[in-house]
């Protein structure tokens, strides 16, 4: 007959298996949320509901009870003061257990256990520079007491100066070739002007002229 052989062994001797499950409701109730094998998470869900049902006694032995299980002396203290205000209302069922599918490599059944009310908001925010691209701001209107302010007159407007322009390579005179007109205009000039003071005869060099009777 099936007596007394009720839950699951986990693979684990029952001092190893105690000691898992403690270790699991002290992560549950720091973290609020875990993930672990589906086995483990259905051992977990009546071992870690009946310790919060201690802690909303708030005597010192349930605290002491819890503390048997806990070890660690800031997550009792906020299983008593926070999470047990949460339930104070609430009957049962602290717990949820959320299935995540096999995990690859052993092909475990995964799931997620937490804590009620602990739901995790997975809308992505837009940061408040974002939103302001989009619309112009509007300007605030003016307070009714307040005197509406007048624009100071314009003054005339300075007429700008315009720029020196640049020379060029083009507007800069040619100084070698000025000077050789120069030059040579100053020595035609005087070639004239002695050929006009003493005119040549007009017999060749090779021949005397002659002699008159």
């Amino acid at each position: 007959m099936k007596h007394r052989v009720a839950g699951r062994k986990l693979g684990r001797t029952s001092a190893h298996r105690l000691a898992v499950l403690r270790n699991l409701s002290t992560a549950l109730f720091e973290r609020e949320r875990i993930t672990t094998t589906l086995a483990k998470a259905k051992e977990l869900r009546p071992f870690a509901e009946k310790l919060v049902t201690l802690s909303k006694r708030e005597t010192l032995h349930a605290r002491r009870r819890v503390l048997r299980h806990i070890h660690d002396r800031r997550v009792v203290a906020k299983l008593f003061d926070t999470i047990s205000a949460r339930f104070a209302q609430r009957p049962g069922g602290y717990t949820r257990i959320l299935k995540l599918g096999p995990r690859r490599g052993d092909n475990a059944e995964m799931a997620i256990v937490e804590l009620v009310g602990f739901e995790p908001s997975f809308v992505k925010k837009k940061p408040a520079a974002e939103k302001g691209k989009g619309k112009p701001q509007k300007e605030a209107p003016p307070a009714p007491g307040a005197a509406a302010e007048v624009p100071a007159p314009k003054g005339p407007k300075e007429k700008k100066t315009a720029a020196p322009k640049k020379t060029t390579k083009e507007d800069k005179p040619k100084k070698k070739g000025a000077a050789m007109k120069e030059r040579v205009v100053k020595a035609l000039t005087r070639k004239s002007t002695q050929g006009e003071a003493s005119p040549k005869s007009a017999t060749p060099k090779g021949k005397k002229a002659p002699k008159g009777k």
